[in-house]
């Protein structure tokens, strides 16, 4: 659908506005999906702090270069949604799991990660890297590993020495 010159304004604020807010953003072809998927997946990324919004190209474009990013902004092909929020790494890993869902109707296309634009390669490594949460549970199972070995060692001397 064609927008007439004050509906671009309005949309190329609003894209200005995450380009200078947001720490991370993906860019997002989502051809083919249909009204519910669409709806469930800004349910979701709503839930994970992750906001959404669809844009044109050309907007979405001319709003990221004058943020002057390093970087070769990615080649956006096909319809235009950019998931972006507060935290480094949610909107990659929640597009990544829609990308599984849905897949041949959403993938990412780029982002931007640190003050860089992104490819689609280093975007899609970016979404493999697990939650805080996740990483903390591996971090205090690393810690609590070599120690469960000495109990469990300890437990076994005590065992044969008692038999």
């Amino acid at each position: 659908m064609a927008l007439n010159k004050a509906q671009k304004k309005v949309v190329l604020e609003k894209v200005t506005d995450i380009a200078k807010e947001a720490k991370s953003a993906v860019f997002v072809n989502f051809h083919g999906l249909t009204v519910g998927n669409a709806t469930e997946i800004r349910r979701t990324l709503r839930e994970a702090g992750v906001k959404y919004t669809v844009a044109k190209k050309t907007l979405a474009t001319k709003a990221f270069a004058a943020r002057g990013l390093k970087g070769e902004m990615p080649k956006l092909d096909g319809e235009l949604a950019i998931a972006y929020g507060e935290d480094l790494i949610a909107p990659a890993r929640e597009i990544s799991l829609f990308q599984k869902k849905f897949e041949g109707k959403i993938s990412i296309l780029g982002g931007v990660f640190e003050d860089k634009f992104m490819s689609k390669a280093e975007m899609t490594a970016i979404a493999s890297i697990p939650s805080k949460q996740t990483l903390y549970g591996m971090f205090v199972n690393l810690i609590n590993s070599p120690i469960q070995r000495i109990a469990i060692a300890v437990n076994e001397i005590a065992k044969s020495k008692q038999a």
